[in-house]
Parts: structure tokens; C-alpha cells; sequence
């Protein structure tokens, strides 16, 4: 499969990770992911590509702690060591640089470098980032042939809807954007949230949920049982799906690392199960970690439970 490499603001770095040997037997993320370019993938399972996203001004606008641009080299750190089970190629595409305030262009760039990506016929993983990574997803998978004549869903593990109706985007609009861009090309948002928090999301967040038939499902009802559920009747509706993680979704103790920690979350067997039953789904198109802060991780606790899940969409 032929791929062209994306335009990024840095190109990838090395990898690294701890070293047992040269052998297919002793082999790590860090020794088996590449840098991508034009050359051809070999044959196999759908390749995976890694894009950062490195931004604080969504956050900032927000009023949340910045730090997140600093998360896809903290994510990267945490996959690099991992024993390396996956049968597909996974490439590095680099990352999408926002300076400053610059947030929108950031966002368009890291659109279009997406949409390239998945015309290839990549599975595109983006590294964030605050939640404002989620609007740049979204411009690269509309804009990707791949969702042509398709029902695209959009599935966000996260403890906010993230739905704020504010002049100036942030972290807390993308949602919305989401919403506004399916209206004004004649479709309906198909969105869905597992884990909200009922106390740290306003009854105006509620009511915009409602007028938009977002489906959701609280963080106390987050069992086992009536998560699959929820996500087994979200996939029924659609034909492909981006998967966003906002890790506040998960408890304090599991995700201290974040702008806005959890006091209660869904645990983390749950959010990983979540993971398993959508990459087992076969409509996964494209997924984002988001909302990573190592400024205030603990033992890079945060970054290891994102680099985990990322590997296991990928498995």
C-alpha cells in the first residue's frame, strides 16, 4: 500500500526503550515503530500511524492547567519500553506544532495531515493535546474519502460533554463544533459519551446534550455490563467511528496527570474493555488520547495508562 507522508511541523524522533535483544521474540514498541514516509507498507493487517498533536490553547482558553502540549512525547516515552505484540506496521508521523494562541490553524493542519493519512488507508492514532485535539480529528476524518456516503460516529470517553456554546473555541467547545459543522452539510451529529459527571457538567451542558440527541451514560452507571451495552447500541448505528479518550474520564488515583482530575471516574478495566469491544468492532477509523499533563503526573502514571490503551485499540 502506497502512503504519503503527511506535513508536519517536526518530523519524528527516535524511539527509545529498554533492549533484550535484536529478535522478532525480544522486540519493543520502540524498535518496531518507524518513521513514516512514502514508502510502501508491507502486506498484513491495516497500518497504524502515530500523529502528535502538541497543544495547550484550548486548555488556556479553557481555563484548565496547561501542560498538554507536552503529551505526545510523554505518550511516546510510555509506548517505547512496551513488548511489542501487534500484526500490523505502526509509523511515526511526527507532530502538529500550535505556537501560542495559534489554535485553529493548528487544528487545519493537523486536519489535513489526518485526511491524507486515512485516504491511504492508515489507522490514524493522534496523541494530544487538551480536548481541543477532538475538533482537529474530527476536520481530518470529514474531510477523509474514507467516511463518504458512510455514518460516522463519535464515540468520546470523557467525564464533559464538552459541548460549551463560547465565542472562542476551546477545550471545552469541540463537541459543539462537531455539531454546527454536520448541520451546515446536512447531516446529524452521531455522538456518545461514556462517563459523564453529573456535578461537573452545568444543567445548560445537559440541555444542549438533549437538544442534540447525544446519547450518554454516567460515570456511577458505568458497569461492566452497561458499558457494553451502551457502546454495542452506539456501534448498531454506525459505519465507522472515531474514538476520542479524554483521560479525566478515569478516577484521580488512575489518571492524576490531567487539567481536570476525577474525584469519582470509570475505572480503568472498564474504559479498557470499552477499547477491546471497538477495536474488535471493525468500524474504528481513527482515535485520540487527549487531556494528558505531565506537568502534574504522578510516576508517569498518566502516560502509561495512555500509552496502554493505545496499545490495546491497536492489538
Amino acid at each position: 500500500m502506497e502512503t504519503s507522508a503527511p506535513t508536519v511541523d517536526v518530523i519524528p524522533a527516535p524511539w527509545t526503550g529498554r533492549f533484550d535483544g535484536d529478535g522478532a521474540e525480544h522486540r519493543r514498541w520502540w524498535q518496531a515503530i518507524t518513521p513514516h514516509t512514502s514508502a510502501a507498507a508491507a502486506a498484513g493487517a491495516r497500518p497504524a500511524v502515530v500523529l502528535g498533536f502538541c497543544s495547550d490553547a484550548g486548555v488556556l482558553r479553557n481555563k484548565g492547567r496547561a501542560g498538554a502540549a507536552k503529551a505526545p512525547a510523554a505518550i511516546r516515552s510510555a509506548l517505547g519500553p512496551l513488548a511489542f505484540h501487534l500484526d500490523r506496521d505502526v509509523f511515526d508521523a511526527g507532530d502538529v506544532v500550535v505556537e501560542d494562541d495559534s489554535l485553529e490553524a493548528g487544528q487545519e493542519r493537523a486536519g489535513r495531515a489526518i485526511s491524507g493519512l486515512l485516504d491511504a488507508g492508515n489507522l490514524t492514532v493522534v496523541l494530544g493535546g487538551g480536548h481541543e485535539t477532538a475538533f482537529a480529528s474530527y476536520l481530518g476524518v470529514a474531510g477523509s474519502e474514507t467516511v463518504r456516503g458512510k455514518r460516522l460516529g463519535v464515540l468520546n470517553l470523557d467525564a464533559h460533554f464538552d459541548l460549551r456554546d463560547e465565542p472562542t473555541p476551546s477545550s471545552g467547545t469541540p463537541f459543539l463544533q462537531m455539531a454546527h459543522a454536520e448541520a451546515a452539510a446536512g447531516r446529524e451529529l452521531q455522538y456518545a459519551v461514556v462517563g459523564i459527571s453529573e456535578p461537573n457538567n452545568t444543567r445548560t451542558l445537559f440541555d444542549t446534550a438533549n437538544r442534540l440527541g447525544v446519547k450518554y451514560l454516567l460515570d456511577e452507571l458505568c458497569s461492566p455490563e452497561a458499558a457494553e451495552v451502551f457502546v454495542t447500541e452506539f456501534l448498531a448505528g454506525v459505519d465507522v467511528l472515531y474514538l476520542t479518550i479524554d483521560l479525566d474520564v478515569m478516577p484521580a488515583s488512575v489518571a492524576p496527570g490531567v487539567s481536570a482530575p476525577a474525584a469519582y471516574g470509570v475505572p480503568l478495566p472498564v474504559i479498557s474493555a470499552i477499547c477491546r469491544q471497538v477495536a474488535a468492532s471493525g468500524k474504528l477509523l481513527h482515535v485520540d488520547i487527549a487531556e494528558l499533563n505531565p506537568e502534574f503526573d504522578i510516576d508517569s502514571r498518566t502516560a502509561k495508562v495512555a500509552a496502554r490503551l493505545v496499545n490495546t485499540l491497536l492489538a
